[in-house]
């Protein structure tokens, strides 16, 4: 018999690296901002609550949470074939994610120590969070004998440039949209543990409580500067943002169903359920939030789901590159059109927070 468990499944850089993921429109992203506007920010409008908030960064409440014990000391190759490779996937996804926040919240404590101590500090007890979690999930990829160069991903990786108000917008919704991964999957397994086929998970209840703080951190920013929240082109942006996050986390995951399926969860579910709670966290900030629940929004993405299925399967075939994208040209049409169709989707309207200042 063959042992397919040594047979190397991954492109490697060397021997037990894995290369890094082809960046992709979905793949978590690499961020800079502008600095020096990021500095200027007052935020005296809101600043008991970032002082409160800061506070709880200093507690460090996880600070021996992330600690491997005899749980993982056992042999993982039970976890094999298709499940192996999904798994592994998961793993390098979320530290990607998970490195690319400590590498920009690193940056901007770096960057604002001397003009917004106060930025600056939240910003540097973030990115020792983020460090956390990433060299956890590194650590867990040894297990399936891999692991993740984060030198040469800092890199390798391009880098997208987003002004201060997206970097918060989009910050905001990745560390909610976090916890409510997380805490998800958590209660799953833990009403369900025969479902639990890996201790990583059993770490979610807490680890998803610095998301939370995370999140609830971008959220006081985002209530000290008024202009991000007020106005149509804030009306604008927070949909934008609130539909391309909703949008890559159901492709992505759908995309890799079985994943979920081998700890118990309909991925299908599992979003709807995620997309609606982080939806409903977003109105306590945002003006507007999505219609989740009208027709349109899953069939769109479902449609979108189809044509992504097509474009991989162009990408797998032996034809020319040129006729590779000649075929794809109508796919990322017919996508683009969708997106437009679901951001045209009426969205609902919050009222303001109590003490928001506009």
């Amino acid at each position: 018999m063959v042992n397919t468990l040594n047979k190397p499944e991954f492109e490697e850089i060397r021997t037990g690296v894995k290369a890094p993921a082809k960046e992709t429109i979905l793949t978590p992203r690499f961020y800079t901002t502008d600095f020096d506007e990021m500095a200027k920010m007052d935020l005296s409008v809101n600043e008991d609550e970032l002082l409160a908030i800061l506070e709880e960064f200093r507690a460090d409440y996880n600070q021996k949470h992330f600690v491997r014990d005899e749980r993982f000391d056992q042999s993982w190759d039970a976890i094999d074939g298709e499940t192996r490779k999904l798994f592994v996937e998961f793993l390098e996804r979320s530290c990607t994610a998970e490195f690319s926040g400590f590498l920009l919240y690193k940056e901007l404590g770096r960057r604002l120590k001397d003009k917004n101590p106060v930025l600056a500090e939240c910003f540097n007890l973030m990115s020792r969070d983020e460090a956390r979690h990433a060299g956890f999930l590194n650590k867990a990829l040894s297990d399936f004998r891999l692991s993740l160069d984060l030198g040469f991903l800092t890199k390798s990786r391009s880098y997208t440039f987003f002004k201060p108000k997206f970097i918060f917008y989009a910050t905001y919704l990745s560390e909610k949209i976090g916890y409510w991964r997380y805490i998800t999957i958590y209660r799953h397994l833990e009403s369900n543990p025969q479902d639990c086929i890996y201790p990583i998970f059993q770490f979610f209840e807490n680890w998803c409580q610095d998301e939370n703080r995370h999140g609830d951190f971008f959220d006081a920013v985002m209530r000290s500067q008024p202009q991000f929240l007020k106005g149509l082109k804030a009306r604008l942006w927070c949909r934008f943002f609130l539909l391309s996050v909703f949008a890559t986390m159901y492709l992505n995951d759908l995309q890799r169903s079985d994943f979920y399926r081998s700890i118990g969860l309909d991925a299908r579910e599992y979003d709807k359920e995620v997309i609606q709670k982080t939806n409903e966290t977003a109105g306590r900030v945002f003006p507007i939030i999505l219609d989740v629940e009208h027709p349109q929004f899953y069939q769109r993405l479902e449609t979108c789901l189809t044509t992504n299925e097509k474009l991989r399967a162009i990408d797998a075939s032996n034809q020319p590159k040129a006729l590779k994208f000649l075929r794809k040209l109508p796919l990322y049409v017919s996508n683009g059109a969708q997106f437009l169709a679901l951001y045209l989707l009426k969205p609902i309207s919050m009222a303001p927070r109590e003490g928001m200042v506009f």
